[in-house]
């Protein structure tokens, strides 16, 4: 079965893989979860082959470096795999985050260790959750069926960076390692920096911290992720405003105060630049 919209992909077919390999998964803007269930695939993951067997679970975040490359799977080969737009990622990202002060080195822990061999009550919760998406999908459409998915697709994110953040453990000696790079150095700290100071916009207070160039830091970011440091700044501030108005009930005035914009009017017109929608009528989309 294959099913898909234009945000969520799943399927537990050999053709439906093949189909979002060479459509979807190669993309370095998805998040790829897969579980085999039987057999094994042997996929080139940055260069190198990597087995996937039963019970493993492979977890394939976005990055420009990591690439996807020729696979060769087992006769015997079931599977489960569950593909997300970036859009959704993203959001994911930014909610975990908050909860997890850590979550980027972990983020690159995994990136450099995409399998997981996982207990059976972790592979019941994957189970549940595609199958629900499997029910979602081959439903009628209502007009709740995108958020449904979408929360769906969350939780079933969530549920398996829960079990990757008890495994993703931090050695001091791994992260000084990831980060002897200068320049991947640079971004860490960026991304870093970042995440403790969500609210501030401009490149250059950043690049200040850092005592380089504001071209200098887009570079950086653009050669490490593929996204300048102004298009990372802005989706941690799209994300805080979509959490503000989808999870609170603060009024507009107060979510402006709190994401320390300069008055009401630059946020609406912001909001609206970034997401299509007013803070009143995306909300009213929620």
């Amino acid at each position: 079965m294959t099913l898909s919209t234009e945000y969520i992909f799943l399927t537990d077919e050999l053709e439906g893989f093949k189909t979002c390999r060479e459509q979807r998964s190669t993309a370095s803007n998805t998040m790829t979860v897969l579980l085999c269930k039987k057999g094994h695939i042997d996929v080139s993951y940055h260069g190198e082959m990597i087995r996937i067997s039963a019970g493993d679970l492979f977890v394939r975040l976005p990055d420009f470096k990591y690439e996807l490359g020729p696979y060769k799977y087992s006769d015997d080969f079931v599977f489960r795999q569950v593909t997300i737009s970036a859009e959704i990622f993203s959001q994911i990202m930014f909610d975990h985050m908050r909860v997890e002060p850590n979550w980027w080195q972990k983020q690159e822990f995994v990136k450099s260790n995409p399998i997981f061999h996982i207990n059976k009550i972790t592979e019941d919760f994957f189970d549940t959750y595609f199958h629900l998406l499997t029910l979602q999908l081959q439903d009628k459409p209502t007009k709740m069926r995108i958020q449904i998915l979408n929360l769906l697709a969350h939780g079933a994110s969530l549920e398996m960076l829960n079990y990757m953040d008890k495994m993703a453990l931090i050695d001091p000696e791994m992260a000084k390692r990831a980060t002897s790079n200068h320049s991947d150095y640079i971004f860490h700290l960026f991304m870093q920096m970042l995440q403790e100071n969500p609210h501030k916009r401009e490149v250059q207070w950043f690049a200040q911290k850092l005592n380089i160039t504001p071209k200098y830091l887009s570079e950086i970011s653009k050669q490490r992720s593929g996204k300048s440091a102004g298009e990372w700044i802005a989706d941690v501030t799209v994300a805080e405003i979509k959490h503000y108005l989808r999870n609170t009930t603060l009024s507009i005035n107060e979510v402006v105060k709190i994401l320390e914009f300069p008055n009401a009017s630059f946020f609406c017109q912001y909001t609206k630049k970034h997401t299509g929608l007013t803070p009143n009528k995306f909300r009213k989309t929620q």
